[in-house]
């Protein structure tokens, strides 16, 4: 099983919960698909997009769940991002754990190993 991950405020994730389905966030409908990153790319994600922002959580998913609809796209520095062309399958997911802001405006990220 491969994990990839998803920040999300933490409102927008109970509506998912509650709805049995991720549609994404602003960025995601803007963009077509749901951004994730890997493990080796969330400490960065959360750095240069969601600083200085409280109240989010960081999403498992299990990618042999998402079949053909996710794929791996060049992104930031030509690395490549699992983007999900397909609504979230909330059976996908493995885990949610809170990502808490510290005083200094970075996000404790939590073991990603479940």
């Amino acid at each position: 099983m491969a994990i990839i991950y998803k920040i999300c405020p933490a409102p927008l994730w109970r509506e998912a919960e509650a709805a049995g389905v991720f549609h994404g966030a602003g960025i995601d409908a803007r963009d077509g698909y749901i951004h994730f990153s890997t493990g080796a790319q969330t400490a960065e994600t959360a750095r240069l997009h969601f600083a200085g922002v409280d109240n989010l959580v960081l999403v498992a998913v299990d990618t042999d769940k998402l079949g053909a609809a996710l794929r791996n796209e060049p992104s930031r520095g030509g690395d490549l991002f699992p983007h999900l062309y397909a609504p979230l399958d909330l059976d996908a997911v493995v885990w949610v754990k809170p990502m808490p802001l510290g005083a200094d405006g970075r996000h404790a990220l939590p073991d990603l190993a479940g």
